[in-house]
């Protein structure tokens, strides 16, 4: 990497870990039904772990219900099964056409420690932007020691600065979203 492309590599590197926090906010059930709930859900599927939404067809039909049509109706109990072992709080009901899971109402407690979850995702995302910003900053320094201009090096660091501040403004404003979402009844 030269020193050109480093604020383009370090924002790539920063873009994906805000990537990776949405993807895991997105997990967090906040009373309304989701089908990003069941991301992660492997069914077993002719002997291969496959992810759920490559075996059915994953749908809310209201905010309270998320609706699973199999394609093929053989799935349907290993479908139930897979969700059962996610653990993820939830029932499924199988009526041997659709699998629907009603998704019930949260509890102030149960709020609560949504929003401390997601809090604790989002200081998780905000140490990987440090490090990030850390592997940055010590690539520049190394450079300046290696002759690049120092006023240069100095420039590089304030706009990796900048960077660094962004994306974690962003994590700020998909936690602050995020927490409106959970705590609203």
């Amino acid at each position: 990497m030269n020193i050109e492309n480093i604020l383009s590599a370090g924002g790539d590197q920063m873009n994906k870990t805000i990537d990776h926090l949405r993807s895991e906010l997105s997990k967090i059930r906040a009373g309304k039904a989701n089908t990003g709930m069941l991301d992660g859900i492997m069914v077993d599927y002719y002997g291969s772990a496959t992810p759920l939404n490559q075996v059915a067809n994953l749908s809310v039909p209201d905010a309270k219900t998320i609706s699973i049509q199999a394609w093929e109706k053989s799935l349907l109990a290993t479908i139930e099964q897979a969700i059962f072992a996610a653990n993820l709080g939830l029932t499924p009901m199988n009526d041997g056409e659709f699998i629907r899971i009603t998704i019930p109402p949260l509890t102030e407690d149960r709020r609560k420690d949504l929003v401390k979850q997601a809090k604790g995702l989002c200081e998780d995302a905000k140490v990987g932007l440090r490090n990030e910003r850390q592997k940055l900053m010590n690539f520049i320094k190394q450079e300046v020691k290696d002759g690049y201009p120092e006023d240069a090096g100095k420039k590089l660091e304030k706009e990796v600065q900048d960077l660094t501040n962004s994306f974690g403004n962003k994590v700020n404003a998909l936690l602050e979203s995020k927490e409106k979402d959970i705590m609203t009844v």
